[in-house]
């Protein structure tokens, strides 16, 4: 290699941006950290959300049952229609069927 060999060029300096060129770069830069922040929350919600959708075996029936209709609300309502389409005396009648079977699986 001689002394004429060919270097690469140099990058072109990057221009100063004017003051309505900086007005608009800093509009970006707190647009993308409102982004940023915007999408952590997100996650941490997600996160809350998965922890709180988990049904403890341990907790009591009464709570178990909240859950599960906060979870399958669509299930719930359809449930709770079926139940109120029965009428009074035949809901009566199931729960003295059920109510002695789960005492019997809980003991």
């Amino acid at each position: 290699m001689g002394r004429n060999a060919e270097k690469p060029p140099l990058p072109a300096p990057i221009p100063v941006p004017t003051p309505a060129q900086q007005a608009v770069l800093d509009r970006i830069r707190v647009q993308r950290e409102r982004l940023r922040a915007r999408s952590a929350a997100q996650r941490q919600e997600r996160a809350i959300a998965r922890e709180r959708s988990r049904i403890d075996p341990a907790a009591p029936l009464p709570q178990r049952l909240l859950a599960f209709g906060r979870l399958h609300p669509v299930a719930t309502l359809a449930v709770a229609g079926l139940a109120l389409a029965s009428g009074p005396r035949r809901m009566l009648r199931w729960a003295a069927v059920l109510l002695p079977l789960l005492s019997r699986l809980r003991s």
